[in-house]
């Protein structure tokens, strides 16, 4: 069994089964991806023309990161792809993820016109856009503000293979044969199974977070550039309908939480519901509407709580009271 090294060097941003591979492996191959964060260096960018804010040590860690903007068109900036040797539609690519490293620093962001789930709403009240930039030196943890401090538990947010259909296609939305599924349970120890639909898989991973909420709620999570190391091998003729996945977690390591729910009949707006209340919790301990908004991306966790109890249905959006050093403590507020 070979092991391979694939660099940022071989970067693309959409989907298409005609993309030549970067690499070629067998199956028992180990590959090292380096990727790069969703922003593709804006983030960076912006802090290397001074247009973000943040301690002075973390701005020069992120404008060291900056690059040219890349040509063509925008998505994520996806290492690959891979070729594995005898992969063939119907066939299953296993992916076991062995090692995920993050870079030194990570962002969380927010807009009011962006993709999150209460984007158009919170610009009603006033939502600015904002980013807040982490120190992820730590390894386990990131300090959000003095006396809130995020679990980390990194994990790739695109792991995909190219689909069948002539392309290209966008990178933005998962797919029966995976991408930008966003599933933080996907960490070091996971296995993946994604259905195999073009000669060879092609195979390629991005968007690494150091840690996000079940949700991604306000669209990003803790955002970052890293590694991670993958061991590829083949189920012949599985035929799977879309990806399935063992982890050793359910996500969430906190002993005590704050939930809030909400009631309705489309789970979408249940969701929104939900989330409201929370952020008014956090800002009731002095958070910005922003503040509230990318902490609840980075570590609350929306769950459906029934989806029987016709017409409405519920879902609870939980909030870690570790991150406040409460893991045994009271309530939020």
């Amino acid at each position: 069994m070979t092991h391979h090294h694939l660099g940022t060097g071989h970067i693309h941003t959409v989907w298409d089964r005609a993309l030549p591979p970067a690499l070629s492996v067998r199956p028992g191959d180990t590959v090292t991806f380096d990727t790069l964060d969703a922003s593709d260096g804006g983030v960076a960018r912006r802090a290397a023309l001074g247009d973000a804010s943040g301690p002075a040590e973390l701005l020069a860690l992120a404008a060291a990161d900056a690059h040219g903007p890349r040509p063509g068109p925008r998505g994520h900036p996806l290492t690959g792809p891979v070729y594995v040797e005898g992969a063939e539609p119907g066939d299953a690519l296993r992916v076991e993820l062995l090692e995920v490293r993050t870079a030194a620093w990570g962002w969380t962001g927010c807009r009011p016109d962006g993709i999150g789930l209460l984007d158009a709403a919170l610009g009603a009240e006033g939502l600015t856009p904002y980013t807040h930039l982490w120190d992820l030196r730590a390894g386990d943890h990131a300090e959000f503000l003095p006396g809130i401090r995020v679990p980390l538990a990194p994990f790739p947010g695109v792991l995909g293979v190219a689909p069948g259909e002539p392309g290209p296609h966008p990178t933005a939305p998962p797919r029966r044969v995976g991408g930008n599924m966003d599933i933080r349970q996907l960490v070091a120890g996971s296995t993946l199974w994604l259905p195999v639909e073009v000669p060879g898989a092609l195979f390629s991973a991005g968007d690494l977070h150091a840690a996000q909420g079940d949700g991604e709620l306000s669209g990003t999570g803790i955002e970052c550039a890293g590694q991670v190391t993958l061991r590829f091998g083949l189920e012949r003729g599985a035929d799977l309908a879309t990806p399935e996945f063992v982890t050793p977690t359910h996500g969430g390591s906190s002993r005590r939480w704050h939930a809030t729910t909400g009631h309705h009949p489309d789970l979408m707006e249940a969701a929104r519901l939900a989330l409201r209340p929370l952020l008014r919790r956090l800002q009731d301990r002095g958070l910005t509407l922003e503040q509230a908004y990318v902490l609840s991306s980075a570590c609350v966790d929306l769950r459906i709580s029934q989806v029987v109890d016709a017409p409405n249905y519920t879902v609870s959006a939980f909030l870690p009271l570790e991150v406040f050093g409460e893991g045994e403590g009271r309530a939020v507020g």
